[in-house]
C-alpha cells in the first residue's frame, strides 16, 4: 500500500512523544513494503531540534504554509491507498476536509491523545478534529483502549473505533552496555507536566532525598527553573532517541508516570513504558485502569503507591528478583507491543473496512 500521513512530527522528537510512535509505525510498515509519506509543518522548536531529518523508511514533505502544500497533498493523494491524519496536526482545519474529500479508499484519524479529544469533543470540538468530521474517517485509531473507543462510536459517531497502542522497535531498544553517564538507581524520561510533577516529588525527589547515597536521573524539557531538585538527581534536558536504550539499561529501575487524563480514561500506555521494557529494564509505574491489560502487576512491573515502598525497592529489594521483573517485562513487549506487531495491525484493520467488522486482537 501507498500510506500518507499528516500529523505533528516524525523529524524531531523534541517535547513530543509523536515522532518515535510515527517512526516505530512508519518503519515497520516500510520494511513489510508498505510506502509512507509523512507531511510536517516546520515549526521553529522542531526544526532547531530535528534529530531524523531524513527519515530513510518514510518520505516526508516539510513545509511552512498549508498552501505550499495544497497541490502536493492532492498530487500524493491521487494514488493513496491510506491517508491519516494525526491528532494536534497543526493545519487540521484546512487538512481534514481535504483528505474527507479525496477518493482515497481508507480514511483513518490516528488519535495519540484520545482523553483531551474526546473531552473538547463533549464540549464541541478540539482545535484538531470538529464533531462533524468524526464520522467521516473509515477509521479512528486511538492510543487509548477501553471504555472511551465505545463512546467515540456511540456518542460521536465513529465509524469504527479501534486500539492502536504504541510500540517499541526491538532492533534499538534492547539490552546494550551501560554507560557512565547514565548510571543510577532510578531514572525517568519525560517533558515537564504539571499534572505529574506531584507524583514525580513524591515517588523519584521524596526518595532521592531519603537516600542521598543514590544516583537519579531526570531526562526531558520545559522543566520550570524556579524547581529545586535534590542534590542527587542528575537533570539531562532533552535526550535523542538514539540514546533512550543506554539511559534505560543504564538505569537500575526507571519511573513511569502518567498525565491526568490518561489515568482518568486508563487503557493508555505511553511509548515510554514499551521503550523501557523493551530494554528489560525493571519499571516502576503510577496505577490506571487497564494497566494490568499489558503488565502484570508484581511479575512484569512494580506498582509503588509511596515514596516508602519506592525507598524499600531501592534499598533492600533483592537484585535477582529486580532483574527478573525487567526480564519478564521485556519478554511480555516482544510478545505483544511490537512495533511489526502494530503494522500487522494497522494492515487488518485497513483490510477491514467494507468488508466486515474490524476484530479484536488478543489482549485489546
Amino acid at each position: 500500500m501507498k500510506i500518507t500521513i499528516l500529523a505533528l512530527s516524525v523529524t524531531s522528537s523534541w517535547g513530543n512523544g509523536h515522532a518515535t510512535t510515527y517512526r516505530a509505525l512508519a518503519r515497520a510498515l516500510h520494511a513489510r513494503g508498505h510506502r509512507v509519506v509523512f507531511f510536517e509543518r516546520d515549526q521553529e522548536w522542531y526544526a532547531s531540534n530535528r534529530d531524523m531529518p531524513e527519515p530513510p523508511f518514510c518520505r516526508v514533505h516539510i513545509y511552512e504554509q498549508w498552501k505550499e502544500v495544497q497541490s502536493m497533498l492532492r498530487r500524493e493523494l491521487s494514488d493513496s491507498d491510506v491517508v491519516m491524519v494525526g491528532s494536534y496536526f497543526p493545519d487540521s482545519v484546512e487538512a481534514i476536509p481535504a483528505v474527507l474529500d479525496s477518493d482515497v479508499p481508507v480514511k483513518a484519524f490516528y488519535d495519540i491523545d484520545t482523553p483531551i479529544t474526546v473531552a473538547a469533543l463533549r464540549q464541541g470540538g478540539a482545535e484538531y478534529l470538529k464533531l462533524d468530521e468524526v464520522p467521516g474517517f473509515d477509521l479512528y485509531f486511538s492510543f487509548t483502549g477501553g471504555p472511551l473507543l465505545r463512546e467515540l462510536e456511540s456518542r460521536f459517531g465513529a465509524q469504527k473505533a479501534v486500539p492502536l497502542y504504541c510500540s517499541f522497535d526491538p532492533d534499538r531498544y534492547r539490552f546494550c552496555p551501560a554507560q557512565t553517564e547514565y548510571q543510577c538507581d532510578l531514572s525517568y524520561m519525560g517533558t515537564y507536566a504539571p499534572d505529574r510533577q506531584r507524583k514525580m516529588e513524591e515517588l523519584l525527589c521524596a526518595p532521592a532525598r531519603r537516600l542521598p547515597q543514590r544516583k537519579f536521573i531526570v531526562a526531558g524539557p520545559q522543566y520550570p527553573n524556579t524547581l529545586e531538585w535534590p542534590a542527587n538527581v542528575k537533570r539531562i534536558v532533552h535526550l535523542e532517541p538514539k540514546f533512550h536504550p543506554p539511559f534505560y539499561c543504564s538505569s537500575r529501575m526507571t519511573l513511569n508516570l502518567t498525565r491526568a487524563d490518561m489515568v482518568q480514561a486508563g487503557y493508555s500506555p505511553s511509548v515510554r513504558l514499551f521503550e523501557a521494557a523493551g530494554c528489560g529494564t525493571t519499571i516502576l509505574s503510577d496505577n490506571w485502569a487497564g494497566l494490568s491489560t499489558f503488565f502484570e502487576p508484581g511479575k512484569e512491573i512494580l506498582l509503588p503507591t509511596s515514596a516508602e515502598e519506592v525507598v524499600r525497592y531501592l534499598d533492600e529489594a533483592d537484585e535477582t528478583e529486580i532483574r527478573n521483573i525487567g526480564r519478564a517485562g521485556q519478554e511480555r513487549v516482544m510478545s505483544e507491543h511490537t512495533s511489526e506487531r502494530r503494522a500487522r495491525e494497522f494492515e487488518d484493520y485497513v483490510a477491514c473496512v467494507g468488508t466486515q467488522p474490524v476484530l479484536t486482537h488478543p489482549r485489546l
